[in-house]
């Protein structure tokens, strides 16, 4: 760990320059330089007095969180093709299991369907990003168009077909992940 580099992060993200830390630490900006640049170590006790003005403690100092990943790229996605029903899932998310929810594009080439899903616990919503599908819930069609969406409880048997003449796009929401 690089004390030095983290310490400054700290500073710079209170809007601290190294003299204003220093005159709250009674010491010079030359010392927070040279910590700073790990050209010196402070004693405990300076270390202790930098943090407390810092906002944090030795504790949180020294974890080794790891970093939150909150952007995916195009190259993370897993795609799965089926070809008998005409469908390609896109997980927009890796590793769906560990989350709440489970963000799926789906692409329906004309006379192509989605499996069917039992009734299951959780919630299902989507949103018709190109073209339109029939949405079968609880064995009722409801046809939902460019710009619709759908929300319900998979309580129900459901399943979604493309009866157009375009492919259609759904940004399909589960909770909990199915896959």
């Amino acid at each position: 760990m690089d004390i030095g580099k983290k310490l400054r992060t700290l500073r710079l993200s209170m809007n601290l320059t190294q003299q204003e830390l220093a005159n709250k630490l009674d010491l010079t900006k030359g010392y927070i330089s040279q910590i700073e640049n790990n050209l010196t170590s402070p004693s405990l006790t300076t270390l202790f007095e930098i943090l407390h003005v810092l906002g944090t403690n030795i504790h949180e100092f020294f974890s080794q969180e790891e970093e939150t990943i909150v952007i995916y790229r195009k190259d993370q996605y897993e795609e799965y093709v089926n070809q008998t029903l005409k469908l390609k899932n896109i997980q927009l998310i890796p590793g769906m299991l560990k989350f709440q929810m489970e963000p799926i594009l789906i692409e329906i080439e004309p006379g192509g369907q989605t499996e069917m899903d039992d009734r299951h616990p959780g919630e299902e919503f989507g949103f018709v990003l190109e073209g339109q599908i029939t949405l079968v819930f609880n064995k009722k069609r409801y046809i939902i168009r460019k710009g619709e969406s759908f929300y319900y409880q998979a309580n129900k048997e459901h399943f979604m077909t493309n009866n157009s003449q375009n492919i259609a796009k759904v940004l399909w929401i589960s909770s909990p992940p199915k896959y």
